[in-house]
């Protein structure tokens, strides 16, 4: 599963640039690094922009969905920002609460990293929740 979710965040123009790294997929679930860059990822006080923020819970619920239900799109996301978004690396967790056959409800979390790839320094910067819905495979290219 973490084979086919990474081929799709590969996919992505949006995720290549900004440097989303699946680090986990299993059903229901999915998980995303973003290591920081300070020349072009931060707000004007130098914290994580908003917008990568919503990005990244957006992202890891839909990948958490499409573990479940296949090719999916948000029709709803929100997010809290709960603290500034400060850090070397951040981790998105993203899981299914609930998969029906016509919605599919997430919720996720955000986390940073002071130092990358020391769990004992992470913090709740973010949580959130999507509802996606499955649509049909794309239709071949003509």
């Amino acid at each position: 599963m973490l084979d086919t979710i990474s081929t799709i965040n590969a996919s992505a123009a949006f995720n290549r640039w900004a440097g989303f790294e699946v680090t986990h997929a299993a059903e229901g679930e999915a998980e995303l690094q973003l290591a920081w860059r300070p020349e072009d990822m931060g707000q004007y006080a130098g914290f994580l922009h908003a917008g990568l923020i919503g990005a990244l819970i957006d992202t890891v619920c839909g990948f958490a969905a499409a573990t479940v239900s296949g090719r999916v799109l948000a029709s709803h996301f929100a997010v809290n920002c709960l603290a500034p978004a400060v850090g070397e690396r951040f981790v998105a967790k993203g899981r299914v609460v609930r998969a029906g056959r016509k919605q599919v409800f997430t919720a996720a979390e955000l986390f940073a990293e002071a130092r990358a790839g020391d769990a004992s320094t992470r913090k709740l910067v973010a949580t959130g929740d999507a509802i996606l819905v499955p649509v049909e495979e794309a239709a071949p290219a003509r």
